[in-house]
């Protein structure tokens, strides 16, 4: 009978983990970069923030948007492209930089935010491009209620974060 109780809850954990509240997508792109911050909760009513760090990245990742910076040949500054009526504040990014951070009213179930900039190197051979592997190892952070959920970029450029006791 305590075998059955164990994989029960076993089970349930199981579930739980696998449901993603947020999922980041980092796509490279030439000459604009792409993060898509998209919901998959009814839970995600604001305001929220959701911040992009690149410090631990394996590539040593920065962002590029001016001529004048550490970046590799193309530069692009920060814009907008989808979910502009959920953002409350845009961020300010200053050319180097390895953080941003997005306020948003509420992100609804099955939306998205996504935004363009340029992101380079500053290890290795200093490629234009960035690959999915060079992301890994940076953060993603979800404030909501207090309360601050964090996960990593692996190697498929993607970061998920499941909030514990939202039921969507």
């Amino acid at each position: 009978m305590n075998t059955c109780i164990t994989l029960t809850a076993a089970a349930l954990i199981a579930g739980s983990a696998l449901h993603a509240d947020i999922d980041v997508r980092f796509i490279e792109g030439a000459p604009k970069d792409r993060f898509v911050i998209t919901s998959h909760s009814d839970c995600l009513n604001g305001p929220i923030d959701v911040a992009i760090n690149l410090d631990g990245s394996a590539g040593g990742l920065i962002f590029d948007i001016t001529s004048a910076g550490a970046g590799v040949e193309v530069f692009q500054p920060f814009e907008l492209v989808s979910g502009g009526d959920w953002v409350t504040k845009t961020p300010v990014v200053t050319d180097g930089d390895t953080a941003l951070s997005l306020s948003l009213s509420s992100l609804p179930k099955g939306q998205s935010v996504s935004f363009t900039l340029d992101v380079d190197d500053t290890g290795g051979a200093r490629e234009i491009t960035v690959s999915g592997g060079e992301i890994a190892g940076a953060g993603i952070m979800l404030a909501q209620g207090g309360k601050t959920y964090k996960a990593t970029f692996g190697d498929n450029a993607r970061a998920k974060i499941a909030q514990s006791g939202c039921e969507s």
